[in-house]
């Protein structure tokens, strides 16, 4: 070993003894007579000492040493004089008699500090580099502890880890697949894995009634914060289980990698179907933290559903008399907010990615009188029967957005979320976990006509809504409502980091599915003969969930869902490795051999 201990582990206890040191040079700092260097590893810093009265020669080479130079230093563990009891090794310093250059290094185009001068990009192009700052090398090690910590308890459950293929068959439905060229088998091609699915539920039927695998999977669709074209899946599967049975199961993993990595106790997690998540959130992942629910101040008036009453309709303001739905959130002790406030604001939920017309408001002054942006059509008594609605005391302030339902719910969702961030009310220290459960099975795409599986084609409807799923057909019944799906999502903080269903496990249910979603019977036996094949051959019911490991990790380990600081070799937004240059053009003697022109 060229090095007898890390630069992360020396304390005063370490004293009068001789050690080697190997790591890079994080600083250096020359005050004459003496010199001093920061040696950095992936376990801490240990400050060297060079003497210019004791060792001239010595003290001259550390000088003209250059950032990030790869080092190796022996010499004797003393007490340092002023201490620095922020890092673990701060009590302690190194009195260097011997210094070996391992290596030289070019500048750093950017500095390796926690607070870094490099953008995104410039970073993601050495992030061999970045990867050495402490803020991602941190991450990555508590991503591992992370994974011991899942494979533990589902080896303490009597899970089985099964690896399952990478090439397989382009299916339809869902995402986007990225494909391989074969060039064994001109013209055709394989897919790479959106997930395992269909292999997981083969082990079911082949009697591995408890699976699992932190797999790689990979989805060619438009990138986000949280998403990139591979990422990585906790994929589980179980047997001769209900919903409650995987609720509890998975409830209990996610409960121990907190206990493991972070030193918590969560509590028992919250329950909400999915109608209430979107009536009171707006949105299928809510972030129970806090309160500030959405208040239906209007009957819907396509369908007479909601709870508000007629409190807003009626009074000559049309851009109220004429929505679909007029909905508010009650921000507490925001009655003060000022005209600058409000205005931006309103320029806020107007943005594209909200979508809103405009905003109304209401003060609820401390003094208990009513104003409001739209005096000129309400009187104070109707004002405060809007505020009933709200849930408003004195000092509060109401928000309102107006227009198409299913649009102007998702707009209160997403500025419910903007004004808990803005009042301090999304507490990084906190942490809320929620089931949501009843998903709608199928939903309607107007563009083509036809139902489209919510989740995927093998999740099974709920028993009771079994007769109305099987009235189904396909492309005639955009107005019915949707049967509701044996599926369940698992939200942290409002960041969905996990899903899954009891799975459809009768070959004739599952034919009935592919033909409510519009398969014909050819294109069935194309794409899915191997699953339906299999069913006849004792299908057990299942059922199982899976975990966007990337998302579970960010969430534990600093509870965001940026998941690009949590992977050592990250796509950009672009989904281009900016590092490797990829994805790159191949010359024509692979395209050829590959039948490709």
């Amino acid at each position: 070993m060229l090095r007898t201990h890390t630069c992360g582990e020396l304390t005063i206890k370490n004293a009068g003894q001789t050690v080697m040191l190997c790591g890079w040079l994080a600083h250096s700092r020359d005050l004459g007579g003496m010199t001093f260097i920061d040696l950095r590893d992936r376990y801490g810093i240990t400050q060297l000492v060079f003497n210019m009265d004791t060792n001239k020669e010595l003290c001259n080479q550390a000088r003209k040493l250059g950032r990030e130079f790869v080092l190796r230093a022996t010499g004797k563990v003393t007490e340092r004089s002023g201490k620095n009891l922020k890092i673990p090794t701060g009590e302690i310093e190194i009195i260097v008699d011997k210094l070996e250059i391992l290596n030289e290094s070019r500048t750093p185009p950017f500095t390796i500090e926690d607070e870094t001068d490099g953008g995104d990009e410039l970073r993601m192009k050495y992030r061999y580099l970045d990867l050495r700052r402490t803020p991602l090398r941190n991450n990555l090690l508590q991503r591992h502890k992370v994974g011991r910590a899942v494979r533990e308890y589902f080896d303490s459950n009597g899970f089985t880890d099964v690896e399952t293929p990478f090439f397989i068959k382009s299916t339809p439905e869902g995402a986007r697949d990225f494909v391989v060229p074969s060039r064994l088998n001109p013209g055709e091609f394989y897919a790479l894995p959106q997930s395992p699915q269909t292999f997981k539920q083969l082990l079911m039927v082949s009697g591995f009634d408890r699976y699992y695998q932190i797999v790689r999977c990979f989805r060619d669709e438009d990138l986000r914060a949280d998403r990139q074209p591979e990422f990585t899946q906790i994929d589980c599967e179980m047997s001769f289980v209900e919903q409650e049975d995987v609720l509890q199961m998975f409830e209990g993993m996610v409960k121990q990698v907190f206990k493991k990595v972070r030193g918590l106790e969560l509590p028992v997690f919250s329950r909400m179907t999915y109608a209430d998540a979107m009536k009171y959130y707006g949105i299928d992942k809510p972030d129970i933290r806090f309160e500030m629910r959405i208040a239906d101040l209007s009957s819907p008036l396509s369908s007479g559903r909601g709870d508000g009453g007629e409190v807003v309709r009626g009074k000559g303001f049309k851009i109220y008399d004429d929505a679909e739905l007029v909905g508010g959130i009650c921000a507490k002790g925001c009655a003060e907010y000022t005209r600058k406030q409000l205005d931006e604001l309103t320029e806020w939920v107007k943005r594209p990615q909200i979508g809103a017309g405009g905003l109304g408001y209401i003060k609820y002054n401390a003094d208990g009188t009513l104003k409001s942006s739209f005096d000129k059509f309400f009187d104070e008594a109707s004002l405060r029967k809007i505020a009933e609605k709200s849930s408003a005391k004195a000092g509060d302030l109401i928000l309102i957005l107006a227009g198409p339902e299913a649009k102007t719910r998702k707009a209160l969702g997403e500025l419910r979320l903007e004004m808990g961030s803005k009042l301090g009310l999304r507490d990084k220290n906190k942490f809320e976990c929620l089931w949501v459960v009843d998903f709608p099975l199928l939903e309607w795409n107007e563009e083509e006509q036809r139902w489209f599986a919510m989740h995927h084609p093998f999740t099974s409807p709920k028993n009771e809504d079994m007769a109305l799923f099987n009235s189904l057909s396909p492309g005639e019944d955009k107005d019915k409502v949707a049967p509701k799906a044996n599926a369940y999502d698992i939200v942290i903080n409002g960041v969905e980091v996990g899903g899954g269903s009891i799975r459809i496990h009768n070959k004739e249910l599952q034919q009935q599915m592919f033909k409510v979603l519009g398969l014909t019977k050819e294109e069935t036996e194309q794409k899915f003969s191997f699953i339906l094949n299999a069913f006849e051959f004792g299908a057990p019911p299942h059922g199982g969930i899976a975990f966007g490991f990337d998302r579970l990790c960010s969430m534990i380990i600093n509870n965001e869902d940026y998941i690009r600081d949590y992977i050592a070799f990250p796509k950009n937004n672009s989904g281009r490795d900016v590092m490797l240059d990829s994805p790159s053009a191949i010359d024509e003697k692979q395209k050829k051999e590959l039948g490709l022109k």
